[in-house]
């Protein structure tokens, strides 16, 4: 839920420690684990990079510190990405994400770049909800003749595509994105897992597509709507469906009991839990 800026170093690896060790008793020791690892400074980052890698993480992503947004020139923000890029010991995801670092925003060219000149970049989430953005990315990155010519640290790997948002997975998916990190996923895991199958499948049999775009609109109105709450009304609707969520970090302020009723009544939160209570077989 984005809290990790509110988390001390100590409790950051408490927490990857203990999803790791979660999945691992699950049966899923193959699953791998993306850490939020961006800090107020290069120094710091690098050293919560270090952190994530020695507790099990496989993947740091990593934001700019907005602290100094305004003094932070297209120069400064590629230094910073290039010398994390270089030093981390796991592979790095760029996290924009304008609303959570003081306005910066990276846009295509410059992600690209970083892509291109970084091999230790294996992706990038786009929290400013741009499509055009990622679909120049997109573009560029899953051409083969881009793919042949700038591999990855780890061969296995490629340059992924991330939206930052559930509510144009169908669109992305169309101009070769591959997915989406996305916080209404704690919500409603099921029915964004849908969206994203559907459009895969619809890519080599349009006649799923009606289907997809029918689903991808409820999940859009609920992410609409439920976005509104921020952190705070997530949270609680993680509480009421599922028994935990709890309150978050302050100085995040709780949501209050008339904003929670409304968010919970709302017809776009409604549709989208009948929908997940549907494709997952579980009631409250």
């Amino acid at each position: 839920m984005g809290e990790a800026l509110h988390l001390s170093h100590a409790e950051r690896v408490r927490l990857i420690h203990a999803g790791r060790k979660a999945l691992d008793n699950a049966g899923f020791s193959n699953f791998p684990t993306i850490v939020g690892t961006g800090a107020g400074s290069t120094r710091e980052t690098l050293e919560l990079s270090n952190e994530a890698a020695a507790a099990g993480a496989d993947y740091a992503i990593v934001i700019a510190s907005g602290y100094f947004a305004g003094a932070l020139t297209r120069a400064a923000l590629k230094a910073f990405f290039v010398e994390v890029a270089q030093k981390s010991p796991i592979p790095v995801i760029i996290y924009n994400y304008p609303g959570a670092s003081g306005g910066i925003d990276l846009d295509s060219d410059l992600i690209v770049e970083l892509a291109t000149e970084c091999p230790n970049i294996v992706g990038v989430k786009l929290t400013c909800g741009n499509v055009g953005k990622l679909t120049r990315i997109a573009e560029a990155v899953t051409d083969p003749s881009w793919v042949k010519q700038y591999p990855r640290k780890n061969p296995q790997s490629t340059f992924v595509v991330l939206g930052g948002f559930a509510d144009f997975l169908v669109s992305s998916t169309f101009v070769n994105g591959h997915g989406a990190i996305t916080g209404l996923a704690n919500v409603a895991p099921h029915a964004i897992v849908k969206v994203h199958e559907l459009s895969e499948a619809a890519r080599k049999d349009l006649s799923l597509l009606p289907e997809a775009q029918r689903l991808q609109g409820v999940v859009a109105r609920g992410d609409y709507t439920i976005a509104k709450t921020s952190i705070s009304g997530t949270k609680f609707l993680l509480e009421k469906m599922y028994g935990y969520g709890g309150l978050p970090r302050k100085p995040l302020p709780p949501i209050d009991s008339t904003a929670a009723d409304a968010i919970w009544a709302h017809p776009h939160t409604q549709e989208l839990v009948k929908l997940e209570h549907q494709l997952s077989g579980k009631t409250i």
